[in-house]
């Protein structure tokens, strides 16, 4: 009799810890992608510098982690493969406008921009988010599994995409320099554009199967209710108002990252690189959750389909853009860039195969990515 109160009084603190855990953690994944857009709109105005720059990087981290929370909600609502492309289509259409934003305000110094852009961004989904993917999952259960068929045609069409984007400018003679000509540029932008659309049919809707985990962890038997239709719309709001934190906040703490690259004495590419690592860190977080459940697969969707739809997309849009924009658009490869695409393939290729990996596969994708970071810094 004694012991029974206690225990109830026990059970009802715990049930208030969780109540007020939950409550606090809904407040906080709202309040911070506003915000960040508070802070955005800010230093947008107000241009800070000095010590400023450390609140829009405090902010930039928020707005990194909300995205995340809120892209799990809305994936849990439309289940996969349709939550991972969620997210990676969220992410690259405002990437997209920033790319394009750029452009037009920096003349013929932006000419290369979106071909750097897009290509840091394969670089590091390919081979940076795929390997910690791989090697998260061979960590926990010694051998990564996923899908094989699905992952390697995601594989196939982003190095399709990527040859006939960013490889075919520069052996291309209608333009001098790795430039395409009107009409190649259009072609470009409709090859790839129709590519994508129909990857994006056949993970959703005719082979949807091809792109799920083979094996459910435990903690995936035990199913929770979905998400209400109210909730999912809030978090989609919220997601679309976190990502534009986090890609506007990426550009605005740019210039100091561009002065302490020149202060280092690295080349300007190495901005890129570091732009490009900002803006990919909600799929970065996101993937290697779905690693740390056991979830691979989902992994790997969303570090494919983030490179897919960041050349299926910006291409099209730079091609429409074209048509106002004035100045030389370089989307051809260096001959350095072209072997770390090459290399990135084949290796992706033998990786897939199978449709297991060890730490080995994973840390060889690393050592691709590391290559790459290294050459940017030190070409």
């Amino acid at each position: 009799m004694v012991r029974r109160p206690a225990s109830g009084r026990t059970l009802r603190v715990r049930w208030n810890h969780g109540g007020m855990t939950r409550l606090l953690a809904r407040h906080w994944t709202t309040s911070v992608p506003l915000l960040a857009a508070v802070v955005l709109a800010i230093a947008w105005a107000t241009h800070p510098s000095g010590s400023a720059v450390i609140v829009l990087v405090v902010a930039l981290a928020g707005a990194v982690l909300s995205a995340v929370q809120h892209a799990e909600v809305v994936a849990h609502r439309v289940g996969e493969p349709f939550g991972s492309l969620v997210l990676a289509v969220a992410v690259t259409v405002i990437e997209v406008g920033l790319i394009l934003t750029l452009m037009a305000s920096g003349g013929p110094d932006a000419s290369s921009l979106a071909r750097d852009t897009v290509f840091a961004a394969v670089m590091i989904t390919c081979n940076g988010i795929f390997g910690l993917s791989l090697l998260v999952g061979a960590l926990r259960r010694r051998v990564a599994v996923f899908n094989a068929e699905g992952t390697g045609a995601a594989l196939a069409t982003v190095a399709t995409l990527a040859t006939l984007s960013l490889v075919l400018p520069t052996f291309t003679t209608s333009r001098p320099g790795p430039e395409f000509s009107g009409s190649q540029l259009v072609f470009a932008a409709v090859a790839s554009l129709l590519l994508y659309g129909l990857f994006v049919t056949v993970q959703t809707v005719r082979h949807p199967d091809d792109f799920l985990p083979v094996e459910e962890s435990e903690l995936e038997h035990h199913h929770h209710a979905p998400p209400s239709i109210r909730t999912t719309s809030l978090s989609m709001a919220l997601l679309m108002v976190a990502l534009v934190g986090v890609v506007g906040l990426a550009k605005m703490v740019s210039p100091a990252i561009e002065n302490d690259v020149r202060a280092a004495g690295l080349p300007r590419s190495a901005v890129g690189v570091v732009i490009a690592l900002l803006v990919l860190l909600p799929e970065t977080l996101a993937a290697l959750r779905a690693a740390r459940r056991d979830r691979v697969q989902i992994s790997l969707n969303l570090a494919l389909g983030s490179a897919m739809a960041s050349i299926g997309l910006t291409i099209p849009a730079i091609a429409v853009a074209s048509i106002w924009l004035h100045g030389p658009l370089v989307l051809g490869l260096g001959a350095t860039q072209m072997v770390l695409l090459a290399l990135t393939v084949v290796v992706g290729a033998l990786t897939v195969v199978p449709g297991r990996a060890t730490l080995l596969q994973g840390g060889v994708h690393l050592a691709v990515f590391s290559a790459f970071v290294f050459l940017a810094a030190s070409p």
